[in-house]
């Protein structure tokens, strides 16, 4: 494993955690999500640090960040921006989406055509107005909030979307030591809004370049495999998972595996990886899209303790 890498990333999880806390598995969950390149889905009530989680994060890069604050009203021209004419010619005007770190806040209370609209530059890298197509910065990572428990005013995530999360997870309540850290350390203000830059673009850059080469065995590509066969089999599950999906849960273990030092995945990176990375892909039989979370995690829980783990 490259030293100099790994010095990154726990600086960046160490920073990360200095504000955010109580909460080391979500932290780590999205720094993954960062390595792999893919975007996150952070659920749970409010209050609990979705949006701190995100702000950590974009504080400890020296990036663009930029929020969405998601409401019935927005239009996709909002997110992706639109041609303005001046001086006698029509130019683009980027909108908040053309930013390293992007919060999603409260993506759900949006409706599906402007939901759609980040579709493109969160599978494509690239959004398109006009006929025109611009490219994202390099890196690029969306992260999303929504309560799971609020339903007026608000709008099921549709299967494509919710497809190009590399993980949905939840955020949960602090434990007692963690939480009266929170009470003690919120007394002067904001500790996020104090935090500063620890990570360049180009170390995240390069960090991403070197995920990619993480070795995975043929074993361990069986037993990945097995786990995706598994849910397309199961008699409790109407979908199960694609090769989309599969390749999700590919490159999480091998991010898994880079923030643990290692340059090559083991069976507990698979299994660490499967549930948050599977679960909102899947659909249990006799369930509506949107309200079936704990049941899908607990079929691919019951998968996972079905199949054999290489040794």
């Amino acid at each position: 494993m490259n030293s100099s890498v790994q010095t990154v990333l726990k600086r960046l999880e160490t920073n990360m955690e200095s504000v955010v806390l109580g909460k080391i598995e979500v932290v780590r969950k999205t720094i993954i999500a960062l390595l792999a390149g893919e975007h996150i889905l952070l659920e749970d009530v409010p209050g609990v640090g979705k949006t701190l989680v995100a702000k950590a994060l974009a504080k400890c890069i020296d990036g663009k960040f930029t929020r969405v604050q998601f409401t019935p009203d927005l239009l996709p021209s909002d997110i992706v921006g639109s041609s303005i004419y001046h001086n006698g010619e029509f130019k683009f005007s980027p909108g908040p989406i053309f930013a390293n770190i992007v919060l999603g806040d409260e993506i759900n209370r949006a409706p599906p055509r402007t939901q759609s609209a980040m579709l493109e530059a969160m599978s494509e890298r690239q959004a398109t107005v006009d006929g025109k197509t611009h490219s994202m910065p390099d890196p690029f990572l969306v992260i999303a909030t929504q309560n799971p428990f609020e339903f007026e005013g608000t709008y099921v995530l549709p299967e494509s979307q919710l497809d190009r999360f590399l993980m949905r997870i939840t955020v949960g309540y602090p434990d007692r030591e963690a939480e009266r850290g929170v009470l003690r350390s919120h007394c002067g203000g904001e500790p996020v809004d104090h935090l500063k830059p620890v990570v360049t673009l180009d170390e995240i850059r390069n960090a991403q370049v070197l995920t990619r080469t993480v070795q995975v065995e043929d074993s361990l590509l069986d037993y990945l495999q097995d786990i995706v066969e598994q849910t397309r089999k199961n008699h409790e599950l109407q979908v199960g998972v694609s090769t989309r999906g599969a390749l999700a849960l590919y490159r999480a273990s091998q991010a898994s595996a880079m923030l643990a030092g290692r340059n090559y995945v083991i069976p507990d990176d698979i299994k660490r990886m499967a549930i948050p990375v599977l679960a909102h892909r899947v659909l249990p039989r006799g369930f509506a899209a949107g309200s079936e979370r704990s049941e899908a995690e607990a079929i691919i829980q019951r998968c996972l303790e079905s199949i054999q783990v290489p040794t």
